[in-house]
């Protein structure tokens, strides 16, 4: 996994344009990014989208690895995973097979606040009752 500080690097940031969140986390500051680059000639956007269970994920890390094989600079946004029945363990793009949304304890959980701790509490709880009626 690349630390934030060669994520600011490759992507061309700056320093102050990144807000640590541990060790391994960062955030960018959009608005700093934004006012630096206010003439520079704008980028792509690619949005992936579809309903439920059809691989977006996948399919937005598989985007990602081959703009950058082919040499282009490129980024990902990708949503939080909802809490499923399975507590969060989602599918290939955010935890199995090769091609891993890192550090994967993170974004499942805790990404956003204590209320959705909350909520993959009780989802962890249906679960298991659920499983033994």
């Amino acid at each position: 996994m690349k630390s934030p500080a060669q994520l600011v690097q490759a992507l061309g940031l700056q320093g102050e344009e990144l807000i640590p969140m541990g060790r391994c986390l960062a955030k960018v500051d959009h608005a700093l990014v934004m006012e630096r680059l206010e003439r520079s000639p704008r980028g792509h956007y690619i949005n992936v989208s579809g309903i439920m269970g059809e691989g977006k994920t996948t399919i937005c890390m598989g985007l990602l690895q081959g703009m950058g094989y082919i040499g282009k600079r490129a980024a990902a946004t990708i949503r939080q995973p909802s809490g499923g029945p399975t507590f969060n363990i989602k599918g290939p793009g955010a935890g199995g097979g090769l091609a891993q949304c890192i550090p994967l304890a993170p974004l499942s959980v805790r990404l956003t606040g204590d209320i959705d701790s909350v909520t993959n509490a009780h989802n962890l709880m249906l679960v298991a009752l659920t499983a033994r009626m």
